[in-house]
């Protein structure tokens, strides 16, 4: 069931797909930013674009660049109801948190605009109800404007849809168009229920004007929902009550599950929540009858029901997945209707409910299903009051905790994150109490949050409040205690306070040690991390024989091509990299390539990340031009797979920029230097750690081209935003701090023979000029 707007679309999409069957057509839905990912994603998975599958892949650049690729056929895409210009745009009132900020990862509103690929070979579809959106989104060319129907096309409508009739009475046909205000949506919905139920078109109209005008006013007036246009004509809220008060009345199935699918997202409504629903229904009947029942007769009554509902054009059978389709003016006049009925409350808990449960946890297998979840996760938190039962709002905190483990995991989104953590924390802590395992859980994910952003303080004390709860209720030996006391380590370790990361390193291995045993993976996991506190600290024997212990126990344990084995040989080829075995080391990167290109992917992170320690190792060996070839291949793989602002490729920029320096080719550097800098500030802030270490290494750079007074300028700035940010005894602090120190005492000695010559050319003046006196 389609708009007008989308109706012609398809029109076009069926006459080029059967005039010119070279051109690969893709469909867009626009009507929010999580949609339009996912009809990217599916793309990417669907035309197995390389890099697809990788985790870590910022899809939305993936596809463009794909897309724009000069060796690629001619193409069509429809972006579809693109009508809210904030997601495509931005507005004013964007911020850099929450829904409108454009920090949160790849499917943020205010900057899908710059997804849309442009090139010779390709074109583009929008159909829109908003005129603005459309003229920006087409740089004001070749709009069209789709105008209402007018009394002759309602009519041609009317009778195509009817086709066969031939009780079917013209004058009657005319004034069932007139009482649905010639919308196309309410014509298509009252054919099909004409037909669906042998009515005459006349019975139809009476049906109509024997509604009741009380809850005809409440609907068309009160009903609001944003994006929904105040003209709407109240004919059309009235055919869809006739409707479902007919369908309740005769398919009480169809009527729940209708119910039950107008409070998700109207897009891609997965068979597995109906299917979820319908099984606790059935137990639940089946329970009170005290008899057992044929297992298949659920799936056969379900289908039956869907049946139903797309006989009457109320929902549509997707062509991609098991997922269904709903009109978002059936949803939101069957929720109005539910909230009439005074059972929108029942059916919010629900649909609720249900989510809550099958919403999967953040691990990498889970990631498909937890980016096709996501948007019924936003429209459910967005469309309920949760004030009522406390089942309900810990069902709540159950779907925003394990949505923001995904948004922290895979999306990258960790201001969304960290809002609907927080949210989660807060409930748990009312409802269950402070130091209830969900809530100590949500709390140590929130934490995690944190980190992510660089906020090492916060995430520090957040830990330290876990730790000491859990080894008071739980003990110092619990899972929960170790997990959390391994992610404080590492925040020591990336403050640089090594010697304290050590310590708690040390302490989580000698107890896995002695609880898990010496072999098991967390343990070994453990221990690598503490091989990697050796490394920070110079310490590089006690890190090649740490790493190499491990390197040899996973190998026996979990085999010598697991990806955990490859990165620890990976870890011990660093040790011997830094200790100068430089042969070793690039012996050793060049395993580890091929293992990860082989068991992995050549474009896999991990893949990416060896072939830059392996240009590093070059660089170490003075063979500065493979070293550039690699860091270059390494840039432009991460830019395209991951896009220009994620952490790998900024990284793999600033290693490019340490190798022009190297060569002298400082100009080069630092305008590399300046663009990861300026990017670290808009994305991160300008007290992040990344933020910081960017600084300093254009500092570095400034000083090497002898511009010593903009090299102290920038490297004081820093020292400044380092106090501030971590305190005064953090090591990055004082490392950055005794830098500073330096080169001002540099410049200090650089100028006092200048200051000794002036000195003695002014005593001999004097002199002579008493000589002469």
């Amino acid at each position: 069931m389609y708009s007008s707007k989308t109706q012609i679309a398809l029109a076009f999409v069926y006459w080029v797909r059967q005039e010119y069957r070279n051109v690969s057509i893709f469909w867009v839905h626009a009507s929010n930013a999580e949609r339009f990912s996912q009809a990217f994603f599916q793309m990417a998975e669907t035309c197995k674009i390389p890099g697809h599958n990788d985790p870590e892949t910022n899809v939305l650049p993936l596809v463009k660049t794909w897309l724009e690729r000069e060796d690629q056929g001619p193409w069509l895409m429809v972006i579809d109801n693109a009508d809210d210009a904030e997601i495509f745009f931005g507005s004013d009132t964007a911020t850099a948190h929450g829904w409108g900020g454009s920090l949160d990862g790849p499917a943020v509103e205010g900057m899908l605009d710059k997804f849309i690929p442009i090139c010779s070979h390709g074109a583009v579809l929008v159909t829109t109800r908003n005129k603005q959106t459309g003229i920006k989104l087409t740089r004001g060319h070749n709009l069209v404007e789709v105008g209402p129907m007018s009394r002759e096309e309602s009519g041609q409508l009317i009778r195509k849809r009817l086709e066969g009739d031939d009780t079917t009475d013209a004058v009657q046909m005319s004034l069932l168009s007139s009482r649905l205000e010639h919308v196309p949506l309410a014509m298509v919905q009252a054919a099909a229920f004409i037909q669906e139920n042998s009515l005459t078109v006349g019975k139809y109209v009476r049906l109509l004007e024997q509604g009741d005008d009380n809850l005809v006013e409440l609907l068309s007036q009160s009903f609001h929902e944003e994006g929904i246009e105040s003209s709407t004509p109240i004919a059309v809220t009235t055919a869809w009550i006739v409707s479902f008060t007919q369908i309740h009345k005769q398919h009480p199935c169809a009527s729940k599950l209708l119910s039950l699918m107008s409070f998700f997202d109207r897009h891609s409504i997965p068979k597995l929540f109906l299917a979820s629903y319908w099984q606790d229904e059935h137990h639940h009947q089946r329970h009170q009858q005290q008899r057992q029942t044929d297992p298949t007769t659920g799936t056969v009554e379900l289908e039956k029901a869907l049946g139903v509902l797309k006989a009457f054009s109320f929902v549509a059978e997707s062509e991609i997945d098991e997922s269904l389709n709903m009109h978002r003016l059936t949803q939101l006049v069957m929720r109005k209707w539910l909230i009439t009925k005074g059972e929108a409350g029942t059916w919010g808990s629900i649909a609720l409910s249900i989510l809550s449960y099958l919403f999967p946890c953040g691990e990498y297998e889970n990631w498909t299903t937890c980016r096709s979840f996501l948007p019924h996760v936003y429209a459910i938190l967005s469309r309920l009051d949760f004030s009522s039962s406390a089942d309900d709002i810990l069902a709540k905190a159950t779907l925003m905790h394990a949505a923001a483990l995904f948004l922290l995991y895979k999306q990258q989104q960790w201001n969304k994150a960290e809002e609907l953590q927080v949210q989660a924390v807060e409930i748990r802590t009312r409802v269950l109490g402070a130091e209830h395992p969900d809530t100590m859980n949500s709390m140590a994910n929130l934490a995690l949050a944190y980190i992510n952003q660089g906020r090492w303080a916060k995430a520090v004390e957040q830990f330290t409040q876990i730790i000491a709860t859990h080894k008071r209720i739980l003990g110092t030996e619990h899972p929960a205690t170790l997990v959390c006391m391994n992610n404080l380590a590492a925040i020591y370790q990336n403050q640089g306070d090594w010697a304290k990361a050590e310590e708690q390193f040390t302490q989580i291995v000698a107890t896995q040690k002695k609880i898990l045993g010496a072999e098991h993976p967390t343990t070994l996991m453990c221990m690598a991390n503490l091989a990697g506190t050796y490394i920070d600290q110079g310490r590089w024997k006690e890190a090649e024989k740490l790493s190499a212990q491990v390197v040899d126990t996973r190998r026996r344990v979990l085999g010598a091509e697991h990806p955990e084995t490859v990165m620890t040989i990976a870890n011990l080829a660093s040790a011997y990299r830094m200790q100068g075995q430089l042969k070793e080391a690039e012996e050793r990167f060049i395993e580890v390539i091929e293992i990860f290109k082989r068991v992995l992917d050549a474009e896999h992170p991990y893949t990416l990340i060896s072939i830059g320690n392996l240009a590093a190792t070059y660089t170490n060996q003075g063979r500065y031009k493979e070293a550039e070839s690699l860091e270059v291949h390494v840039m432009e793989m991460n830019k395209r797979l991951l896009g220009p602002e994620h952490p790998h490729t900024l990284t793999s920029i600033v290693n490019l920029a340490s190798t022009y320096a190297n060569q002298g080719r400082y100009k080069e550097a630092e305008s590399l230097e300046v663009h990861v800098m300026e990017m670290n500030k808009r994305v991160r802030g300008p007290e992040h750690p990344y933020t910081l270490t960017s600084m300093e290494n254009l500092a570095f750079t400034l000083k090497g081209q002898g511009r010593d007074e903009e090299a102290i300028s920038l490297m004081n700035e820093c020292v400044q935003l380092r106090e501030r940010a971590f305190g005064l005894e953090n090591p990055g602090t004082c490392s950055s701090r005794t830098t500073l120190n330096l080169w001002e005492r540099q410049r200090e000695s650089l100028r006092r023979p200048a200051f000794v010559a002036r000195m003695v050319t002014e005593c001999i003046n004097r002199g002579s000029r008493l000589r002469r006196n």
